[in-house]
């Protein structure tokens, strides 16, 4: 996400006059006149983002979502094999499936069409307890509903009985009943609809490659399923993307391992499953080549991102499993401590699913899983079937032992080195880096931001030009540690990123506290060159391994600094793209001075300060996630040692590269 910032509030010290303070007060008389009843989808207009979770690109692709999900809640419940996917131009999404239909008879109790009543009331829907579906992700049958209300217009066919059923809609009402069109022989729900930019005022464009990600994993977990993408909007480049996977998750987990470019310890992924009543759930894992650990969670096909007690109970026995197998087989000698849910997760993917009805989700985001009968389900069925499996195939579980030893060992030897550490800080745990210039402020990270500068040059300089009050500057030199190819213990022995642990004053890893963070705008400044960036992307992949939470709570920046400084007898202005020194070169006339800045130690104290650390005028990047699972393929990729998959990363997006400097 790109944000310019104008920081003038973030400034300590300042002083505001009584007048200026903003009156919370209430004047007026609160009764029931006050009390506003929201009729219908006005509610949803009113506040869109409490129903899809933004205005901005993540909202707008959550529309197809919820429709390509009551598609998917149809192939689970066996009745639905296609669906198709289409961008059309102007950017109008349309969805067809080959399951029942929506039913298209009057609604007993609203006497209108069901259709109109799915479309238009809020909580309206087949899984609330009726037979028309067992497992659902559509848990509060608000989907479709919310699509229609944030729409500029949404039309509806039903494929039900021989005939084909319309309705349009405008603003999420009806302008049209719902009619009959046409005859049929088949069946299913087509929706087209156009996003209200109204609503959506950030933009109303899809991103091919985001509806792409997220269909793929879609039909990941549901074997068998096809799913098709189409891009139409330029009808002379036409796009098509069908995903069918016969092998469901256990292709998932292999897929996610080739795709980031690691090389996986067994060729094929280990796959269980197991059928309880009305509940399934099926696991599979790959090891691979590297230190970190990818786990994707699904209920009903919702990814769960904050987990729940489906990934609790897999946890939980994996750790098990390893520890009851290597004493029974004498790879954990009786001295041996058993080994713990890191070193076992050490390189592992994984992808647990489990199907359940009355699923408990956390709220309309579905974050977490809270169904408590499904963890000893799963922590039954891995420790079962896992076990079985070492024990049938005694080479692959060597190879995955193996490697949680090294892990084992590797994590003793960091926590010597955190005993270190903290012996050496002191009481609080941490010393101050020497190279660090700190602020004076020391009681409000509120207030305060570090600048990570690229070279003691250009570290000094930042030092001269920024306010002292609460920007403080630590310079680091030279190429630091690819923590992608490292374990934690390199990472605290390394001496270009032990400062900046020690500056920040969170910890590290399992013993990161934002809480104790001193700094709540962390700018990473580099050059604008090949060197600086592969030193962004370096810090940037040691924060997101060991410190993600600084990702997560937006606290990681990228400062901007110019490239060029255009002068014309006393006056000077900057420009941060060709584009913008050739507008300036035309605004400021004939006779122009132009400097190219290769890199920061070009600049003097007072430039740098105007350019890049004065709150008043400077632009900075701040990173976000809005994807977890890219993020981690997009690191691995680009910080492994792959060079093959890395070139095609590089290939793929070429065009999109903003900033370029040859």
């Amino acid at each position: 996400m790109e944000e310019q910032e104008l920081l003038r509030e973030d400034l300590p010290a300042m002083q505001f006059d009584d007048a200026e303070v903003l009156d919370t007060s209430v004047t007026e008389k609160y009764d029931e006149s006050q009390i506003q009843v929201l009729d219908g989808l006005e509610a949803v207009r009113k506040r869109p983002g409490m129903y899809i979770g933004s205005t901005g690109p993540r909202g707008l692709h959550h529309l197809v979502y919820e429709i390509v999900d009551n598609s998917i809640d149809e192939a689970l419940a066996g009745v639905c094999t296609d669906i198709h996917v289409e961008i059309l131009p102007g950017d109008i999404i349309a969805v067809r499936d080959n399951g029942r239909g929506i039913p298209v008879g009057t609604n007993e109790k609203l006497g209108i069409s069901t259709v109109t009543v799915v479309l238009t009331v809020l909580h309206a829907g087949g899984k609330f307890g009726g037979s028309g579906y067992k497992v659902s992700g559509g848990l509060h049958g608000v989907g479709s509903s919310v699509v229609n209300a944030l729409s500029e217009w949404l039309e509806v066919e039903v494929s039900q009985e021989g005939k084909v059923h319309r309705q349009r809609f405008v603003h999420g009402d009806p302008v049209t009943a719902l009619e009959i069109v046409g005859d049929t022989n088949v069946t299913g729900t087509y929706i087209k609809f156009k996003a209200d930019p109204v609503t959506f005022t950030e933009t109303t464009q899809y991103d091919f490659e985001t509806l792409q990600r997220h269909l793929r994993e879609s039909a990941f977990l549901n074997a068998g399923l096809r799913i098709t993408l189409e891009d139409l909007r330029n009808p002379e480049e036409p796009v098509r993307k069908d995903f069918c996977y016969e092998g469901g998750i256990a292709s998932f987990a292999e897929f996610l391992n080739k795709n980031r470019g690691l090389t996986p310890l067994h060729e094929q992924s280990i796959h269980i499953s197991a059928v309880s009543g009305e509940r399934s759930a099926e696991v599979a894992l790959q090891y691979n080549d590297s230190y970190n650990e990818l786990m994707l969670s699904f209920a009903n096909n919702v990814h769960t991102v904050d987990g729940g007690t489906h990934e609790q109970g897999f946890k939980s026995a994996l750790t098990r499993v390893f520890n009851d197998y290597g004493r029974k087989f004498k790879i954990l000698k009786d001295s041996d401590k058993n080994l713990s849910g890191d070193d076992v997760r050490e390189g592992l993917t994984a992808v647990i699913s489990v199907k359940l009805t009355n699923a408990q989700f956390e709220g309309q985001t579905k974050s977490k899983l809270g169904n408590t009968e499904i963890s000893q389900m799963v922590s039954q069925m891995v420790y079962e079937k896992l076990t079985t499996f070492f024990e049938e195939n005694p080479a692959v579980a060597k190879a995955i032992f193996s490697k949680a030893l090294d892990a084992s060992r590797a994590r003793e030897a960091a926590r010597r080195a955190r005993d270190l550490a903290r012996k050496k800080g002191g009481a609080d745990g941490a010393s101050l880096p020497g190279k660090l210039m700190d602020c004076t402020e020391k009681n409000n990270p509120a207030m305060t931001e570090i600048y990570i500068v690229e070279g003691d040059s250009a570290g000094g300089t930042a030092k001269q030009g920024r306010d002292p009050r609460y920007q403080a500057i630590l310079p680091l030199w030279g190429k630091m540690l690819n923590v992608e190819k490292a374990r934690l213990d390199k990472v605290l022995g390394n001496e270009k990123l032990v400062p900046v642990v020690l500056a920040l004053g969170a910890g590290i890893d399992e013993d990161f506290n934002i809480e104790k963070l001193r700094y709540h705008k962390i700018v990473i400044m580099a050059d604008a060159d090949v060197d600086g960036a592969h030193i962004r992307t370096l810090l940037l992949t040691f924060f997101f391994r060991y410190m993600r939470p600084l990702i997560d709570e937006g606290y990681i920046y990228i400062a901007q600094p110019p490239l060029f400084r255009v002068s014309k007898g006393k006056k000077h202005r900057y420009a941060f793209s060709d584009e913008e020194r050739d507008t300036l070169l035309a605004e400021m006339g004939d006779g122009c001075d132009v400097q190219r800045y290769k890199g920061l130690g070009e600049m003097d104290a007072i430039q740098i300060w105007e350019t890049t650390m004065d709150p008043s005028f400077r632009t900075m990047l701040r990173v976000t996630l809005d994807d977890a699972i890219a993020a981690d393929e997009t690191f691995s990729i680009l910080m492994g040692d792959k060079v093959e998959p890395r070139r095609e990363f590089i290939e793929s997006n070429a065009k999109k590269v903003v900033n370029l400097d040859i």
